[in-house]
């Protein structure tokens, strides 16, 4: 049985693609996602994993923040802590909550939870199109940005460069906490 979200999630992406005039092999093409996973997402028969749901998203032109609202629903200005809408990594236990109100844009505050020992990759073309600050509210981050390593510690804030393949990863012991702020890049 799907449970809310997902089924949720399934009719925005179907109805993104479609407003986009995409068939779900053209947006398998520019998303990386197989034909018969969009398949399975666009039914319900899958909870997607962040990473899916990062290509979907991008290569539908929105932010995984504006894919998870449109699923919610919401377009209200005030954003109480207890309504905020939280999705979590079927696969990593990866947790991420959309702080800030749906009808903020073009400013998002996303926070994410990392479980201790999980990485969680994403691909360039993911947020090619946002220009992101990571601020660590608590535990350790290791940040892979394509080549380059930073180890990030709470406090620490960093600003994403050009667009690279990235990954996220909590050497730690326990829970990395950190807040991303992400705004669409003009053009």
């Amino acid at each position: 049985m799907t449970d809310p979200l997902t089924a949720r999630l399934a009719a925005t992406v179907h109805a993104a693609r479609t407003a986009r005039g995409l068939s779900a092999v053209a947006l398998a093409e520019a998303s990386g996602v197989s034909r018969a996973m969009i398949g399975k997402i666009e039914r319900g028969d899958v909870q997607p994993t962040a990473a899916l749901l990062a290509k979907l998203s991008a290569a539908l032109g929105l932010t995984l923040s504006e894919l998870i609202a449109r699923a919610e629903g919401d377009e209200r200005r005030l954003a109480r802590a207890a309504e905020q809408p939280v999705w979590t990594d079927p696969e990593t236990g990866y947790r991420r909550r959309s702080v800030s109100p749906a009808a903020g844009r073009p400013l998002e505050l996303v926070e994410v939870e990392l479980p201790p020992g999980v990485e969680v990759p994403l691909v360039a073309g993911t947020y090619a199109f946002l220009h992101q600050q990571i601020w660590v509210l608590a535990g350790h981050l290791r940040f892979h940005e394509g080549a380059q390593v930073h180890e990030l510690a709470a406090g620490d804030c960093l600003q994403l460069g050009p667009a690279a393949d990235c990954v996220f990863v909590n050497p730690g012991p326990v829970v990395c906490r950190y807040l991303v702020a992400l705004v669409k890049r003009a053009g």
